[in-house]
């Protein structure tokens, strides 16, 4: 079956909002501490990570030495250097969807961005996680049965830091390309063809 008008446009502009998204940082933690009173913070991108202030990266890793976390390195994270490919097969697929206008290209679609929607979900819980958990035995400051996992999402004390986590920019830009990507399933649903001709109720 062939998609509508509408539906393939919806299809095309929920690429477009990944695209935006590219440009934006998509989450950010903070840190607060009384030895930091404006503030530590870093945005993690679609393929980096940045400081919200100039030197927040280092203080944080100086912060993580001392109580045996890993050094925050994007270069470490191969996950960064993955999707500016998933991110061109997903342009690909938009661009058959707006040629063809088949409704299983627009389900097989949908099926790529829930997949490695979820995955990139996984991955950042499990980067906190590693990062939180896998500590140095040698380290300066230890708690025997601590860790210092981030939250996935809002804020929790961890000795005398609250670390909070919340969705940027980016976030809400791939959050309206799942909106957008829904509706036009939604449309290709109501959509039915009689004698050669596309009719949308």
């Amino acid at each position: 079956m062939k998609l509508s008008r509408s539906s393939s446009l919806l299809t095309g502009l929920s690429t477009i909002f990944v695209l935006l998204a590219w440009f934006f940082p998509v989450w950010s933690i903070r840190l607060c501490a009384p030895q930091y009173p404006e503030g530590l913070g870093m945005n993690l991108w679609m393929n980096h990570i940045s400081g919200i202030n100039e030197f927040d990266i280092a203080n944080m890793n100086l912060l993580n030495h001392y109580i045996g976390m890993a050094a925050i390195d994007e270069n470490s994270i191969k996950e960064f250097h993955y999707t500016p490919y998933i991110i061109g097969v997903l342009c690909v697929i938009t661009i058959l969807n707006t040629y063809f206008k088949k409704t299983i290209l627009l389900y097989f679609h949908s099926a790529f961005v829930v997949f490695f929607g979820l995955i990139g979900l996984a991955d950042f819980w499990y980067w906190g996680y590693s990062y939180g958990h896998n500590l140095d035995p040698h380290a300066s400051i230890q708690f025997p049965g601590m860790n210092y996992q981030p939250p996935l999402l809002g804020c929790k004390e961890i000795l005398n830091i609250t670390a909070c986590s919340y969705p940027n920019i980016g976030a809400l830009l791939l959050f309206l390309a799942g909106v957008s990507l829904g509706i036009s399933i939604i449309i290709a649903l109501k959509c039915h063809k009689k004698k050669g001709i596309v009719i949308c109720d």
